[in-house]
C-alpha cells in the first residue's frame, strides 16, 4: 500500500498524534461539561450556557490569538496555552472530586479552557503547512481532520464510561494528562521560525481583517459553516435525548456523543479521496453539507438507539467531509505571513458557531422541547446547500487545482 505524501515527514507525523491524544482528552471534557451541567439543572437552557461561555471567549479573544500566532514562534505559543489548558482542567477534576463544583464552577472552567484555545487554534492551524509541502496540504488536512475525529469518537466514548464509573472528576484529571503528553510532544518537533509581525497589534489584526474581507471564498465557506453549526447544533440536546427521550442513561449518551465521531472516521477513506484527486470539490461540499442536516433530523426523530446511533454515524461523515474542503480552501487561498490571523476569524464561525448552536438550540429545545428544536434549526443547512447550488456560487464551482499548489510550491 502506497504511503500518503504527507506522511513521510516525521513532524508531521509527530505532530498527528500529538493532537489525536490532546483532542481525546478536550472532546471528553466537553461531554462531560454538558452532562454534569445538564444534571446539576434538568435543563437545555441551562446547558447551553456551556455553549455560551465558549462563544464569549471565541467571538472576543479569536482576532487577538490570530495576531500573536503571526507574531510569536507558533510552537511555544501552543506550549503555553496547553499548559494554561491543564491547570485549569486539574482544577475542575479537584474541585469536582471535592464534591464541591458548581454549575458556575463548570461554566468558568469553560470559559478559561476556551480562551487558551482561542490562541491555540490559530496557531494549530497556521502551523501545518510549515511541516507538509503545499501541493499536500489537502491531503494533509484529508487525513488530519478525520484522523482527529478518533479522539471525538473515544473522547465521549471515555467521558461517558468514567461518569458511569467514578463521575466527571476522572474525565477532567485524564484530560490534564493528555494536554502534559501534547507540551512534550511540541517540544520535540522542529518547524522554521516564523518572520514575526512588528506592526502594532491592533493594525496587525487590522489587516487580517482587510485581508478575509478581499477574499470572498472564505466568507462564503464560513457562511456554510454557521449554516450548520448555529442551527444544527445537536451535541446541546444529546443529554435529554439520550436520557428523557431514549432512556438510554449515561452509556447511551457516551455512544451518542461519539457516533458522529466513528461515521468521520469511516468516511476517512472517503474523504481522503476526494481530496487527492476530485477537483470540483465544491459540489461535494454542497451535498455534505445539506446530508449533514438531513442526518441531523433523523436523530432528532428518532425514537430508537440504534436508528440515532446511525444517524450520528451519518452526520459525522458528512461534517468531516465538509470541515475537510472548507480548512483545506481557507489555507490554500491565504499566504503564510497571513495565517494565523485568517484562522482565528474563520475560527470565529468554525469553533463560535458550535458554542452559539449550543445557546440557541437550547434555548429554543427549553420553549419547544429537543425534538422539536432540533429538527426545525437543521433544515437551514439543507436550504442554505441548495440555495448555493441553485444559484451557481463561488462555493459551487470551487476546485482543487493541485497541479498549481505543486507548482507554486516548486516555485516558493
Amino acid at each position: 500500500m502506497r504511503l500518503a505524501p504527507a506522511l513521510r515527514h516525521r513532524d508531521f507525523n509527530l505532530y498527528w498524534f500529538g493532537v489525536v491524544f490532546s483532542q481525546i482528552g478536550t472532546r471528553g471534557t466537553v461531554a462531560a461539561n454538558l452532562y454534569q451541567v445538564y444534571e446539576h439543572t434538568r435543563s437545555t437552557a441551562v446547558t447551553g450556557l456551556v455553549g455560551l461561555a465558549q462563544a464569549v471567549a471565541l467571538l472576543v479573544l479569536s482576532p487577538l490569538g490570530g495576531a500573536y500566532a503571526d507574531r510569536l514562534d507558533r510552537r511555544r505559543l501552543l506550549q503555553v496555552t496547553q499548559v494554561v489548558a491543564l491547570v485549569v482542567a486539574a482544577t475542575l477534576a479537584v474541585v469536582t472530586e471535592a464534591g464541591r463544583a458548581t454549575t458556575v464552577d463548570v461554566l468558568g472552567c469553560v470559559l478559561l479552557t476556551t480562551a487558551a484555545a482561542t490562541f491555540d487554534q490559530p496557531a494549530r492551524q497556521a502551523l501545518i503547512p510549515a511541516m507538509v509541502p503545499r501541493d499536500e496540504l489537502p491531503q494533509a488536512f484529508a487525513l488530519l481532520n478525520p484522523s482527529r475525529e478518533l479522539a471525538v469518537l473515544v473522547g465521549p466514548a471515555l467521558a461517558g464510561l468514567f461518569i458511569a464509573v467514578h463521575g466527571p472528576g476522572l474525565m477532567y484529571a485524564a484530560d490534564a494528562g493528555t494536554y502534559a503528553v501534547l507540551v512534550v510532544i511540541l517540544g520535540l518537533i522542529r518547524t522554521p521560525r516564523l518572520v514575526g509581525q512588528h506592526q502594532p497589534i491592533w493594525q496587525s489584526i487590522r489587516d487580517g481583517v482587510a485581508f478575509v474581507r478581499g477574499r470572498p471564498l472564505i466568507w462564503l465557506m464560513m457562511s456554510l459553516d454557521l449554516s450548520a453549526t448555529l442551527f444544527g447544533a445537536y451535541r446541546v440536546v444529546l443529554p435529554a435525548l439520550a436520557l428523557d427521550v431514549l432512556h438510554a442513561g449515561p452509556t447511551g449518551y457516551g455512544l451518542l456523543s461519539a457516533a458522529p465521531s466513528a461515521g468521520a472516521l469511516l468516511a476517512t477513506y472517503l474523504v481522503f479521496r476526494v481530496m487527492g484527486r476530485w477537483r470540483p470539490v465544491g459540489a461535494v461540499l454542497l451535498a455534505a453539507s445539506a446530508g449533514y442536516g438531513l442526518a441531523t433530523i433523523g436523530l432528532a426523530q428518532s425514537r430508537w438507539l440504534a436508528v440515532s446511533l446511525l444517524a450520528g454515524l451519518l452526520i459525522g461523515a458528512c461534517d468531516a467531509m465538509a470541515t475537510t474542503i472548507r480548512q483545506a480552501a481557507v489555507q490554500l487561498e491565504t499566504p503564510d505571513a497571513m495565517r494565523g490571523r485568517v484562522s482565528a476569524i474563520y475560527q470565529m464561525a468554525s469553533r463560535g458557531g458550535p458554542a452559539l448552536g449550543d445557546l440557541d438550540i437550547g434555548w429554543l429545545a427549553g420553549l419547544m422541547g429537543p425534538v422539536t428544536a432540533l429538527s426545525v434549526g437543521a433544515l437551514v443547512p439543507i436550504a442554505y446547500a441548495g440555495l448555493h447550488a441553485l444559484r451557481g456560487s463561488g462555493v459551487s464551482r470551487y476546485r482543487v487545482d493541485r497541479d498549481a499548489a505543486r507548482q507554486e510550491s516548486v516555485t516558493a
